[in-house]
């Protein structure tokens, strides 16, 4: 056992990991200082962007069935599995990566460990990268004679974002079936050339160079090739990118099709050999045929060259160059589709142009070296070659087609992508593209393009090419690319069909292909639901809400805009903005609740949002909801999304800090001398330190007045004063003053108390607390009520007790009696306040004759109307003229004696006594015409005065009439 005293720590590679999708990945773990078996076990998880916080279990070394359904096939097929390098040790592989396996890989390590101690697993990131790295080179097939210069020249290029570098090397294969690839020459990583251990010394000697010219061209130059340089030639580029440990790594790899080179050795003899770029053909191929000639001298010597096909003539090139064609191939010679030429001196080329079954055997070349003889040229020499086997299939069968498309399904504004592959045949070829929507009859031309590229769109098409959403491409010789881009669905849902013609010497061979996609709609199984931790908030604690976006597709690649909103507690027409988070990154904050802005953190992902709020005040109280809105992948993100869906809404309620607020409430009574001053006291148990107070006080009078407590006055927290309805007059404010005179103690001063003032008084206590960005009241509390009470000596006054009535109408004049009996003292001085109390209100002054004689207003509105006529000392009875509807109510009158001790000594309150009630009630208005001139007397006298005017004029005339008939 491997027992160690230290603690459990568990290392993987170190990320970001940046690797090519389709290659080979390898990531390492190990652990140590762990307790228990040498051997140790391994778990491998991912978290995938799409959901950061949930694990999703790839493999583990003890457990089969731990992997989850999505990776269940790759790891039985051995796409995934574990190389143990040791007990502690081990290397997860993916063999062909894909996209979906980028994200955080978690190595676990199961405890064996008595006890906890230390980490038991690590992570680390992968990033899945497009492969963007070509390499390409001309396949030929070269022939040179020992000695002889080679070039070859290969076009690499990469497009990868990441900082990556590239190294590119040459390779030699002795023959076709040698799979040890011999190094050539390489440029580095590190830009370095390195040349293979059997070329180094040539390399010193500089024949052997490659050199890089632009960005992308690299050239191999081989000067005096040797026979060993005979053999398969290929280039190499490799794509290397810095691990985050400072290691560097291969991410991809590429190699060219490879150039056949023949090397001819020199000497007396002969060497012949024969050699093709491509020995399988199908029918209408072109074969090209090499014969080289390895002689010494070869330009100053005479050579005749034949062809042979299975050991039977087909042409023969003289030494001046004169071609002869054997009887059954001169037809086709002067057709053109054969052809046999002296290429150079040690060079001869058969080309025969769209090889038919005919044509395909062991194929050989023939040289014979001539020497001038008189009259003619004679053979010293003759070498042949060896045999090439040439086979040609039957054009019938040598078209294979395959059709792929980029996906089975996509949502609508993708685009669609077809690819219809041809091999086997280098015929001219047409393409027609049909489309076959589910139960919608027969299927309909989409495009055709005939053998000379020309385009014709179906007629159901042609407003969508016009518009650029069809796009029909040929790329090489034989493939064929249909692209069908801004989707709907479900219209372009259905079958696809590729029909490729191949035409040949008049005739055509017809094959199709046919794959099936789905379209569907954006709003496809879409829907959002929003999630909060707790309902309800404290104050300044930061609370999160989480926008899950589901939907029938995957949602990863797709264009998500998440809009938040806020219905706040106060009533609002509709849900406020907060901020809108765009597909490409951008964030806009809405304008109603700007608060929100430097409170919020707002993250995105590509299926989730959430929403971060710091520090939580009562403004962030309400309703919360999220609306996401998917656009269209095919087009930029503007305007509005193709499809919308608003969560559910979640309510969030801010509790604001308890109040501790204690108030004392202990019942009291206080006597006071009227005219005299009273203080009411109300005192503060507990408040916390940092938190402002504002006080009410309020007054409630003695039955039978009603029983709501009228408002005196109210100090707020910034020492603001505020006077109830009753007692904002100047006489009651200059009466009625709060004072604050300590932290804990609040006084209510009352001057020159009048009966009026007895009664009930208490206070009411607010408090209020500065949180995050205004005050807030956290509560209020009430103290005992104090009951005022008038404290009088023995003497009583005799005033008049009775209670009456009396009803008047508006505008008219009234008096309310208050009469004192007896005889008071000279040394006496008496002072009255005439009260007026209101049905809903308490009783209020009205008029206060003081002990000198002056005479003070309460109520300046009714001082000119207010008159006390004293036609006796005892009489005290007021006046109202032109009554008011607000007049009406309950008057009465307190009269005071007050005594002087001695001479220049104060006066003081010797006795007090109040009125009976007098109530006042105001009649209905008169609206005849006889009350209006009864109660006109000037317009009553006109009217009785009237008819003895008349009577007096018509005797005045009668007499008048008489004396003129008299005189006449």
């Amino acid at each position: 056992t491997g027992l160690s005293s230290g603690q459990r720590v568990v290392t993987i590679q170190k990320g970001l990991l940046y690797r090519v999708r389709g290659s080979h990945v390898t990531l390492w773990c190990r652990v140590s200082g762990y307790q228990g078996p040498v051997e140790q076990n391994f778990q491998w998880s991912i978290y995938l962007p799409s959901a950061p916080e949930r694990e999703v279990q790839i493999i583990s070394t003890a457990d089969p069935s731990f992997p989850y359904a999505i990776y269940t096939q790759r790891v039985r097929s051995r796409e995934i599995y574990v190389e143990r390098l040791q007990g502690d040790a081990a290397r997860l592989h993916i063999a062909e990566l894909q996209e979906r396996d980028a994200g955080e890989y978690e190595c676990h390590t199961p405890t064996t460990d008595e006890r906890y101690f230390g980490s038991y697993s690590a992570k680390t990131n992968l990033s899945v990268i497009e492969d963007t790295l070509s390499a390409s080179m001309e396949s030929q097939a070269l022939t040179r004679a020992e000695g002889d210069s080679v070039e070859l020249t290969c076009e690499v290029s990469k497009s990868t974002i990441q900082h990556t570098h590239l190294s590119v090397g040459w390779y030699h294969l002795q023959g076709e079936g040698d799979s040890h690839a011999e190094e050539i020459l390489t440029l580095s990583k590190d830009f370095v050339l390195r040349p293979g251990a059997s070329y180094m010394q040539r390399f010193l000697m500089g024949d052997v160079r490659l050199d890089k010219f632009g960005n992308t061209t690299y050239k191999l130059s081989i000067r005096a090739v040797k026979p060993s340089d005979q053999g398969q030639l290929y280039c190499e580029a490799t794509e290397w990118i810095e691990d985050p440990d400072k290691t560097w790594k291969d991410i991809s790899r590429k190699q060219t099709e490879k150039t056949s080179l023949t090397v001819t050795s020199l000497g007396k003899d002969l060497h012949v050999t024969i050699a093709a770029a491509e020995s399988s053909l199908s029918e209408g191929d072109n074969l090209q045929l090499n014969c080289c000639v390895g002689a010494q001298n070869n330009h100053d010597r005479l050579f005749q060259v034949f062809w042979l096909l299975n050991s039977t003539e087909v042409a023969m090139v003289g030494p001046s160059g004169v071609l002869n064609w054997k009887e059954e191939y001169e037809e086709r010679a002067k057709q053109g589709q054969l052809q046999a030429f002296k290429q150079s001196d040690s060079v001869y080329v058969l080309i025969i142009h769209e090889v038919g079954l005919l044509d395909k055997g062991m194929y050989s070349c023939s040289v014979s070296e001539l020497e001038k003889a008189p009259g003619d040229f004679q053979s010293i020499r003759t070498k042949s070659s060896s045999g090439l086997q040439v086979n040609v299939k039957s054009i019938g069968y040598r078209m294979h087609l395959s059709m792929t498309t980029s996906t089975a399904q996509i949502v609508a504004g993708d685009a669609l992508f077809f690819l219809c592959e041809v091999q086997g045949t280098t015929n001219p070829l047409s393409v027609r593209w049909w489309h076959l929507q589910q139960h919608q009859g027969p299927p309909t031309l989409l495009a055709t393009m005939e053998q000379d590229g020309s385009l014709t769109l179906g007629s159901a098409y042609e407003d969508r090419g016009a518009q650029g959403s069809i796009r029909l491409k040929k790329t090489g010789s034989s493939t064929f690319t249909l692209v069908i881009s801004n989707t709907s669905a479900p219209s372009d849902s259905g079958s696809y069909r590729c029909e490729v013609v191949e035409w040949s010497r008049g005739k055509s061979w017809t094959q199709t292909e046919e794959t099936t996609v789905t379209v569907s709609p954006l709003d496809l199984g879409l829907s959002a639901m929003l999630i909060s931790r707790t309902a309800s908030i404290k104050y300044t604690q930061s609370f999160e809400l989480f926008c899950q976006l589901s939907a029938s597709y995957a949602l990863e690649e797709m264009p998500v805009s998440v809009t938040w909103q806020f219905h706040p507690k106060q009533p609002t027409q509709d849900y406020q903005e907060l901020v809108r988070v765009l597909p490409d990154g951008i964030v806009a904050w809405g304008t109603a609740q700007p608060h929100f802005l430097k409170k919020t953190q707002l993250t995105k992902a590509a299926s989730s949002s959430k929403l971060l709020i710091h520090g939580a005040t009562a403004d962030d109280e309400g309703t919360y909801r999220c609306e996401v809105g998917i656009w269209r992948r095919s087009s930029p993100p503007r305007g509005e999304p193709a499809a919308v869906v608003k969560s559910n809404a979640v309510g969030i309620k801010v509790s604001l800090p308890e109040s501790k607020l204690q108030v004392a409430t202990r019942e009291s009574s206080m006597e006071a001398a009227p005219s005299a001053d009273a203080a009411i006291e109300c005192r503060i148990m507990f408040a916390q330190k940092n938190a402002l107070l504002a006080i009410t006080w309020y007054f409630l009078p003695p039955p039978p007045a009603h029983t709501t407590p009228l408002q005196i006055v109210r100090v707020n927290y910034s020492n603001i004063l505020e006077y109830g309805a009753e007692f904002s007059s100047l006489t009651q404010r200059s009466r009625f003053q709060s004072q604050r005179i300590s932290s804990d103690i609040f006084r209510l001063h009352i001057l020159s108390t009048n009966h009026a003032d007895q009664g009930s008084y208490y206070c009411v206590v607010e408090e209020w607390l500065w949180l995050a960005d205004s005050w807030y009241k956290l509560g209020e509390r009430e103290s005992g009520r104090t009951v005022l009470e008038f404290k009088l000596s023995g003497k009583q006054l005799d005033v008049e007790k009775a209670n009456g009535s009396i009803s008047v109408r508006e505008g008219a004049e009234a008096t309310v009696g208050c009469l004192v009996q007896g005889v008071q003292s000279p040394a006496s001085r008496v002072s009255a306040i005439w009260f007026h109390e209101e049905e809903r209100s308490g009783a209020r002054p009205l008029l206060h004759l003081h002990r000198d004689g002056t005479v003070g207003y309460a109520q300046q509105g009714r001082a000119g109307r207010l008159q006390l006529r004293r036609p006796t000392a005892g009489d005290f009875s007021l006046t109202l003229q032109r009554v008011e509807a607000g007049d009406a109510g309950v008057y009465y009158c307190q009269v005071q004696e007050w005594q002087q001790g001695g001479k220049g000594e104060a006066w003081a309150l010797r006795a007090s006594a109040l009125s009976g009630y007098t109530k006042l009630t105001m009649l209905p208005p008169e609206s005849t015409v006889l009350s209006r001139i009864c109660t006109s007397p000037p317009l009553l006298y006109f009217i009785l005065y009237l008819p003895l005017v008349l009577i007096l004029l018509l005797a005045i005339a009668g007499f008048y009439c008489y004396f003129r008939k008299v005189r006449k």
